[in-house]
């Protein structure tokens, strides 16, 4: 399947259950701003992210991409502090730093450092931005129009574009996999660009956002995991030595989050 099919056709796919619950459950339109919120969401989590990390890893592995996409739980914990005037404890920086620098860290154990800067490494870091932006725009737009209705309408809001780029990378070279494959390809379009949203924009919803957001040090741990098992990439003791590093950062910043809460109760 080629890098576009892959990137539009999974957002055509939750597009099209997105405007299910939408119309089953008569949700009001969004209003003025909201809309131009939406295209930010939109641009960034269901165009820009998938497009930018579907080219990217046509010609990079999931470990490589793994280490640049460690960076995105600071680069949301950023652009949420910017965005939603957020002031999160020192204490909450120095063990994001330590969460992103344990993850790139962690990442590059897999022994596909970088050597240089390349293509797909632009790419996978546009991708980083414009998924930080979409999360934490999101997040803000969750608070007054619910989390799955967020989502919904962002991906019904760029339907048409997405749609156009399937049908255009469907009349030049027609999809072709195995089951499995496909299995892939339809897990991408249901949880990971829909369902998976859920859960993820009802917690930044819930916030702080900047705090929340460094749960995310954990998936470049489940990327390669993943990666191991799917496509049969390289994982040795010293990776998971690094894994336990990450997830120990991660939960330090939760812990952080929770503190914080407890002492307000």
């Amino acid at each position: 399947m080629s890098p576009l099919f892959v990137g539009c056709g999974r957002a055509v796919i939750a597009a099209l259950l997105a405007a299910a619950p939408l119309t089953a459950t008569r949700q009001r339109l969004p209003r003025g701003l909201q809309w131009a919120r939406l295209g930010v969401v939109a641009a960034g989590v269901v165009v820009g992210f998938p497009l930018l990390t579907s080219f990217a890893l046509t010609t990079a592995s999931a470990g490589h991409g793994a280490v640049v996409i460690a960076l995105l739980p600071a680069t949301t914990a950023v652009i949420a502090v910017l965005r939603g005037r957020e002031r999160p404890p020192r204490t909450f920086w120095v063990t994001a730093g330590a969460g992103a620098l344990a993850a790139v860290a962690f990442a590059s154990l897999q022994g596909d450092r970088f050597g240089g800067l390349h293509w797909s490494d632009l790419l996978l870091l546009g991708a980083v931005g414009a998924a930080g932006t979409g999360y934490a725009e999101g997040g803000l737009l969750a608070r007054e129009l619910g989390a799955w209705q967020t989502i919904s309408w962002a991906l019904v809001l760029s339907a048409p574009l997405m749609a156009a780029g399937a049908g255009l990378s469907v009349a030049r070279h027609a999809p072709s996999g195995t089951p499995v494959e496909w299995a892939a390809f339809a897990y991408l379009g249901v949880v990971s660009m829909f369902l998976g949203f859920f859960a993820w924009y009802c917690g930044l919803a819930t916030g702080p956002m900047a705090q929340v957001s460094q749960i995310q040090l954990v998936q470049p741990v489940l990327t390669i995991c993943w990666a191991a098992l799917l496509l049969h990439e390289h994982l040795g003791w010293p990776t998971v030595l690094g894994a336990v590093a990450v997830i120990a950062c991660a939960a330090a910043a939760v812990r952080t989050r929770l503190g914080r809460a407890g002492g307000a109760r």
